[in-house]
Order: structure tokens, then sequence, then C-alpha cells
């Protein structure tokens, strides 16, 4: 019987302590990492408006790619004029 209670001592201050401690080293960053997750939980949503930007990218394209020529053919003239 006094064994019994020498390994329980022995849990409660040497195991239990141990296992808090590992505990409290494991639950900071999972904290951190809750706090980063509202971060970008808030800061996400800011991201939708300028997506719809996107939608006149194909527009955008076409663009240049007619006014291409027409720069090409100003640029040579203004080498021409100097």
């Amino acid at each position: 019987m006094t064994l019994w209670w020498i390994g329980n001592i022995i849990f409660l201050v040497v195991v239990i302590p141990v296992v808090a401690v590992i505990l409290g080293q494991v639950f900071a960053p999972v904290k951190q990492i809750g706090v980063y997750a509202d971060d970008i939980a808030v800061h996400g949503a800011l991201f939708g408006p300028h997506l719809d930007a996107l939608q006149e990218l194909g527009t955008t394209r076409e663009l240049v790619r007619r006014i291409s020529p027409e720069l090409e053919r100003y640029v040579r003239a203004l080498d021409q004029i100097r």
C-alpha cells in the first residue's frame, strides 16, 4: 500500500506538471494560429471588390493587341523625325 501512495505522489508531483508544461507549449502556437485565422477571415473578405476588375482583363488585352501595331508605327515615325 505504501508503494501505491509513493506512486500517486510521484504522479502528482512529476507527471502532471510535465504534461501541463507540454500542453502549455502546444496551446501557445494554437492561440496564435487562431489570431492569424481571424485576421485572414476579416481581411480576406476585402479582396472581393478588387477581383471584379479581372472580368475586364480580356477586354484590356484585346485593346492592347489592336493598339500595338499603331504604337509601333508611331515610334518608327518619331525615330525618323530625330
